[in-house]
């Protein structure tokens, strides 16, 4: 893992995206976040088409506009790369969790509803489920890191901002995005969303900021939201308490 090397696109490396490019990526994002909200699938296997067309549809024109080069976000997994990816995973748990109780001060959280049923899914079904969710969260890495990379390019390139500068505008807008996308998941609480998934991204976003791998970011955001998802559960069966989190 080359952690000293440069983010990918915006400085013209492994290749430069012309300004019709990342206008055509980021149309690309938002299509494929209309897509995911709006097709009508509900069932096996068609409920699978909705997260394939979010996670395909901005690779592929990613391949477009980078000809060929969209596996410069995803660099090999070894077991440091697993390990960083449990270890982001399991720090993003614990700052959700911290900041999602310091909320319910000034807030009334919304429960997720995705967990709602789990517990009465059939083996084969809740494979299906961890299925379906993991290939979406790989999508919200590529939701959320692609526009980060437009926001570096457009600060450096055409503002003529420095580095450290555009990555912080691109780290500050990104994440700010991430957040607006899950106001309808959690019936538009903005403290919700802006303070606790606003915070468990700036965890989910550092992990690709010190690896600059997606599957590393990606795999720490599948530890964080299928613990939230299973957690409630195992502590319900268990008589205990449950948690307050913040699962994106």
């Amino acid at each position: 893992m080359q952690l000293k090397s440069d983010f990918p696109y915006y400085n013209g490396q492994p290749v430069a995206l012309s300004p019709s490019g990342w206008l055509i990526l980021m149309a690309a994002v938002v299509a494929a976040f209309a897509l995911l909200i709006t097709l009508p699938f509900p069932t096996f296997p068609l409920n699978l088409v909705p997260a394939i067309v979010f996670t395909g549809l901005p690779l592929l024109a990613l391949a477009y506009v980078s000809r060929g080069h969209h596996m410069a976000l995803f660099r090999r997994v070894g077991i440091k790369e697993v390990l960083l990816a449990l270890g982001f995973g399991v720090l993003t748990m614990v700052i959700s969790m911290v900041v999602g109780l310091l909320l319910t001060q000034v807030t009334t959280m919304t429960a997720n509803t995705a967990t709602d049923g789990l517990a009465t899914l059939s083996t084969f079904d809740l494979v299906m489920f961890l299925v379906r969710t993991a290939i979406q969260l790989v999508g919200e890495e590529l939701m959320t890191i692609l526009p980060l990379l437009a926001v570096l390019w457009l600060c450096v390139n055409k503002l003529n901002l420095s580095r450290r500068m555009g990555l912080v505008v691109a780290v500050i807008l990104s994440t700010a995005w991430f957040a607006a996308v899950h106001l309808p998941t959690y019936n538009w609480n903005f403290i919700q969303c802006f303070g606790g998934i606003g915070a468990a991204r700036l965890v989910l976003t550092a992990a690709f900021l010190l690896t600059r791998n997606l599957w590393v970011c990606a795999g720490a955001h599948i530890v964080n939201d299928w613990s939230e998802f299973f957690l409630p559960i195992l502590i319900g069966a268990a008589g205990g308490h449950t948690p307050i989190g913040t699962a994106g």
